[in-house]
């Protein structure tokens, strides 16, 4: 490492630590003490804290509530900056594809800002400029913050998980996002995932003008969808909005399993009747496992069944460690004892999976990236239906798509492969059996084999078979005290009470004492 940069290494570091003991980190984290850290520390710091807000099966709740109030607008890029980002890329001056460029940016954000331009075609367009430096500027801070995490106390910071790990997933979420041909190919997919779709568009993007660091797409002047007044004005119907948004986005989950993660009232906006998605840098993703265990999840919350969600959450989860299954399983009452018999119709699904979340953190279960993304975008949905349409349920709109034929003919065909494979492999199975159980009874007539047991109780059957082992040992001792101050009476040992030995008398008084004890005892527990 080169001098000049373990200098800036040198001097951020003490920027951060001039930060964390400003804002007395030693003596805690709160959530809104983390989210002023943040925005203090600079525009790098806010895109982790925004990344951060999505990971509720790492961080507390009400951490990633907090996160999720930072600020998204920074202070813009110098224009000069833009040029050199546009001319690097393309190498050739922008006047050579762009006709004019807005110099005041449209929007600045910590990873980029857009511009409003209008190519050398005559078609208005945006133009979205990564900032200059930031992968480097973002490595760096990155590392940093792994060498701060050391030294933390951390038992303050108990309620924080594992940062390391925190750090090592935003890192690769912000890596990705800071590829704009990894959000131009996220673009193509949706659009192409939504083109029957007559209500739902996506702007145009011209791949031939898009790098790495700079996206061109169509700029789109619509209604904001929370833009009740304007939409009114205009002769918009908001509860047919609320309904189509709702009904679209339940297909991009449990259809495509290929969704917005990210969908608040600045990435949707309203243009000639249709609905139109923006800003494809944070999608998600659900395997049809993924897609399947979520609906049994929902499903087991519905019916009251534990064992149906305790399955669901040992097969989505990665256990940090060695599972306490009993615990898992109580925890798990206590959330369904949260919704009682709730009607599957009036379930609020963002707070299941929210809550579901929160049960696989505290025991120490990492969900899938696909599900925490799930989890941010249905909060965002819920808060802009609330905001438009505030009636509309969107349980009921889910319930209705899968009522759908073509839905319900494709579970159909998923339902009849997904059986066939099972039979398939059960009967490839059931050939194995007889050489099996023939190697397990060689082995137990050899002595090879053993059976390993790993029995959980809960506290009060521990309580009870502790104090039933304790009672036992003390009945024993009291046979064993008279049967051997019986034997001591019987002969002339000195000194003696009442014409008997000393010794064998107090051991009858002992005796007698600890059976009054265990019979006094006995009442209390039944108590």
């Amino acid at each position: 490492m080169s001098t000049q940069t373990s200098d800036k290494y040198g001097k951020r570091l003490r920027e951060i630590t001039a930060v964390l003991h400003k804002h007395e980190i030693t003596r805690g984290v709160t959530p809104e003490k983390l989210r002023m850290i943040l925005e203090e520390l600079g525009p790098t710091y806010i895109k982790l804290g925004q990344i951060a807000s999505m990971h509720s099966d790492i961080l507390p709740r009400r951490y990633c509530e907090e996160l999720m109030r930072l600020r998204s607008e920074v202070a813009p890029m110098e224009f000069e900056q833009v040029v050199e980002v546009l001319e690097d890329s393309y190498g050739c001056p922008y006047t050579e594809i762009f006709e004019e460029i807005e110099k005041d940016p449209l929007g600045s954000a910590s990873i980029a800002q857009v511009h409003k331009a209008v190519l050398k075609s005559g078609e208005l367009v945006v133009v979205k400029v990564q900032r200059q430096g930031i992968y480097d500027v973002m490595s760096r801070d990155i590392g940093l913050l792994h060498k701060a995490v050391k030294v933390l106390p951390t038992g303050r910071m108990k309620g924080l998980v594992d940062l390391d790990m925190v750090l090592d997933e935003l890192w690769t979420v912000t890596q990705e996002e800071m590829n704009f041909l990894v959000e131009a190919a996220n673009m193509e997919e949706f659009s192409r995932k939504n083109e029957q779709i007559a209500f739902i568009g996506t702007p145009k993007l011209y791949k031939e003008y898009t790098t790495t660091h700079v996206l061109v797409m169509e700029y789109i002047d619509g209604f904001a969808i929370d833009d009740k007044e304007s939409l009114l004005e205009n002769g918009y119907d908001l509860k047919e909005i609320g309904t189509k948004l709702v009904d679209n986005y339940i297909k991009q989950v449990m259809e495509d399993g290929f969704f917005h993660a990210d969908p608040h009232p600045g990435n949707v906006k309203i243009r000639d009747g249709k609905i139109i998605w923006i800003d494809m840098g944070m999608m998600g993703r659900l395997t049809e496992r993924d897609k399947d265990l979520v609906a049994e999840a929902v499903k087991g919350v519905a019916s009251n069944d534990v064992g149906l969600i305790l399955e669901v959450v040992m097969a989505l989860g990665e256990f940090r460690g060695k599972p306490d299954q009993s615990q898992l399983y109580k925890d798990i009452g206590d959330l369904l004892s949260k919704y009682g018999t709730t009607d599957i119709g009036n379930i609020d699904i963002a707070d299941v999976i929210q809550d579901l979340m929160e049960v696989m953190k505290n025991n120490k279960i990492t969900m899938p990236h696909g599900l925490t993304m799930l989890a941010r975008g249905l909060t965002h949905m819920e808060g802009v239906i609330a905001e438009i349409c505030p009636d509309i349920n969107m349980v009921w709109i889910a319930a209705a798509r899968m009522e759908n034929p073509l839905y319900l003919q494709k579970n159909w065909k998923k339902a009849l492969k997904k059986s066939g494979r099972s039979m398939y492999r059960s009967f490839q199975k059931a050939l194995d059996l007889p050489a099996l159980a023939a190697d397990i009874l060689h082995g137990f007539l050899k002595g090879q084999n053993r059976i390993n047991l790993d029995l959980h109780a809960t506290e009060d059957l521990n309580e009870m078979l502790t104090s039933l082992v304790k009672k036992l040992v003390m009945g024993f001792l009291v046979t064993a005290l008279l049967i051997s101050s019986s034997i001591i009476c019987t002969t002339d040992m000195e000194p003696k009470v009442w014409g008997i030995p000393a010794l064998g008398a107090f051991g009858y008084i002992l005796a007698l004492g600890i059976a009054l004890f265990i019979f006094l005892s006995h009442f209390k527990f039944k108590k």
